[in-house]
């Protein structure tokens, strides 16, 4: 749903008790001591008819270093038709270092990002706690990563259009869309039937699947950024199954693409302004003037790139794409801003664009050698493809790319013809089945960041008071997501709801 936050994994390894709405705590299961062995037993119980098989697996957990262990789960390639054959689904976890009350799913976001690359990263954010109390799981969601996994183009076809800037005119739309067109044929041919099974829902269906064999009878999970869209589909669908759940940096699911393209463009112009704002205060700042002439001049180095993109160290340039999708990336996480003006001293002093580049690649999982580590640009157009769609009526595109350019002057032109997107997508958006309110559902805590730029704000805010059992946990500062990367006061409220089952104060703000 939101522009790609990769980044959040790689930069995150950078009060009033409600006494009436704590979730006990979760016993220990039969499966533990399959667990201890190296396997793991689903129940097969609470699994939808024809589907038992799926819900009652064996898992065969395997050392794969430094005290974790991997596995590979079946799922259904359909969840609509148990006949339909099986996918596999990557697993990684960190065993509880103490008194074991269950397993903690996580999420990383995305759509496309990898929970078994991860979970590593995870470990070190996670308070003390958490980890005595929990097996620590990551996992690939269906059409990612080392999961049965969506693939479009090859890797020299990928860097090619990851790096193409189109015209603003007609034509350039033209281009535009044929470019998108190609990329759907391409999924289609190398893909097959998973491209049309990889929505988000189903996803939360696998997680329902992964619980029963992991031996929970309810689910623990912590999902950042698109996660939390994950989280609380699965809190729509399963509502009588949430134990406790954490979603930050949240997405509210009540939201249309359109919404989600015109407020995440202001949250990018938001936190590139408090950038500039604190890279003037400073002693080196490539920008010069005020906060507003500082954004302008980040805006004319984005379209000089685009008239003539920077040389770089190597035989690559940096195109106006490149160019925003190297600076975007540091705006997850207020700790990567001296990379950011690194990078804009090298362009405005030098005319070079190598770390430009560099923070490019980074964002878009590229390797020195031109290869790619990750499926996660793929996963993500399949994904969103298939949950939500724009307004592709040309018309209607164009009055949004006004707004956006109003709304955000730097930023706003990168979020517009989002309605391209999916224009050619072989497979039809899926119908919503969950109630987006979780009517049932034990407490939910959600979080948001006062600034974080691709998650909004006011997404935490929306979807807590949607959720019938959203609690709202704020954290006033930078970046993307809070848990594992802000201070003391969301950590200790974190971990206290998921060893303690003490729910947060509502609006608890730190």
């Amino acid at each position: 749903m939101t522009l790609r936050a990769r980044l959040c994994a790689t930069f995150l390894t950078l009060a009033l008790v409600l006494g009436a709405c704590s979730v006990g705590p979760k016993t220990q299961t039969p499966a533990d001591e399959a667990a201890a062995s190296g396997t793991s037993q689903g129940t097969g119980e609470q699994g939808p008819e024809g589907f038992e098989e799926f819900y009652g697996q064996s898992l065969a957990w395997e050392d794969c270093g430094s005290g974790w262990e991997c596995a590979t789960a079946r799922a259904p390639l359909s969840w609509d038709d148990p006949d339909s054959g099986d996918i596999e689904l990557a697993l990684k976890r960190l065993p509880a270092s103490g008194e074991r009350i269950g397993s903690l799913l996580t999420n990383p976001g995305g759509p496309g990002a990898s929970g078994v690359d991860f979970v590593g990263d995870a470990a070190s954010m996670i308070g003390e706690p958490v980890k005595e109390a929990y097996d620590l799981v990551g996992f690939d969601p269906r059409g990612v990563g080392s999961s049965s996994a969506v693939v479009c183009f090859d890797d020299e076809r990928k860097d090619e259009s990851l790096s193409r800037d189109f015209a603003d005119d007609a034509a350039g739309r033209e281009a535009m869309a044929a470019e998108l067109a190609a990329w759907a044929e391409a999924c289609e041919e190398n893909t097959g039937a998973l491209l049309g099974e990889v929505d988000t829902q189903s996803a939360a269906r696998d997680m329902d699947m992964l619980r029963a064999v992991l031996g929970d009878d309810t689910l623990a999970y912590l999902g950042y950024s698109y996660g939390s869209q994950l989280g609380a589909t699965y809190a729509g669908l399963f509502p009588d199954r949430v134990g406790r759940l954490v979603l930050d940096g949240a997405i509210d699911t009540t939201l249309t693409q359109d919404e989600v393209s015109e407020q995440q463009a202001v949250g990018f112009e938001n936190a590139l302004r408090a950038y500039v704002a604190d890279c003037q205060a400073g002693p080196s700042c490539p920008l010069r003037g005020d906060v507003d002439e500082g954004m302008r001049q980040v805006r004319a180095l984005l379209d000089r790139a685009k008239q003539d993109p920077l040389p770089t160290t190597s035989d690559r340039r940096v195109t106006q794409t490149l160019a925003f999708y190297g600076i975007a990336v540091t705006l997850y996480n207020d700790l990567s801003w001296p990379a950011l003006t690194q990078a804009l001293t090298e362009a405005l002093q030098e005319g070079s664009g190598t770390m430009l580049l560099y923070l490019a690649d980074v964002y878009n999982d590229r390797n020195p050698d031109g290869s790619f580590a990750t499926n996660s640009t793929e996963a993500f157009r399949a994904v969103n493809c298939l949950d939500d769609r724009q307004d592709p009526d040309p018309a209607a595109m164009e009055a949004q790319r006004e707004r956006l350019e109003a709304q955000a002057p730097t930023m706003g032109s990168f979020f517009a013809y989002g309605g391209l997107t999916c224009v050619d997508w072989p497979y039809p958006e899926v119908e919503q089945e969950f109630d987006v309110h979780a009517s049932g559902a034990a407490p939910i805590v959600v979080i948001g960041t006062t600034n974080d730029p691709a998650t909004p704000y006011v997404w935490a805010e929306g979807l807590a008071k949607t959720l019938d059992s959203g609690v709202l946990v704020t954290f006033e500062g930078e970046g993307h997501t809070a848990y594992g990367r802000s201070n003391a006061c969301v950590g200790d409220a974190v971990d206290a709801y998921l060893v303690e089952g003490t729910v947060p104060e509502d609006g608890l703000v730190c």
